[in-house]
């Protein structure tokens, strides 16, 4: 929890101003239209979870296992022909591009040091 009053602000108009991107709002739509559909939940946790173990693995400085690589494309293929999955892909893509950028920005305004993979 944030006590300091004008950073409390700060963090409540970024968030307000983040809520209100056409980024956020275009993921929330396609977030709520994909998720209506249990199969594609179901497949999108399953991709997630390998793409997890893929990150993890990558970060950790090992290689990951032939199966998981196999498994992650196969999902990606799947989930990339369906037209309202892929939007609400790469529609989080965006998002999170622009939630990096935002992180990026704050972490060089307080001068923070860090070795993040992919910023």
């Amino acid at each position: 929890m944030i006590n300091n009053v004008p950073t409390r602000l700060a963090t409540e108009q970024l968030t307000a101003a983040l809520r209100e991107s056409d980024e956020y709002q275009q993921y929330k739509n396609l977030r709520e239209a994909v998720m209506a559909n249990e199969t594609n939940r179901t497949l999108l946790k399953e991709y997630q979870r390998t793409q997890t173990k893929l990150q993890m693995a990558a970060m950790a400085g090992s290689t990951a296992s032939d199966d998981d690589v196999e498994r992650f494309n196969k999902l990606s293929s799947l989930l990339y022909l369906n037209a309202d999955m892929a939007q609400y892909l790469l529609a989080q893509m965006r998002l999170q591009q622009l939630t990096g950028e935002v992180f990026q920005a704050v972490a060089a305004a307080t001068e923070l040091d860090l070795e993040l993979p992919g910023m």
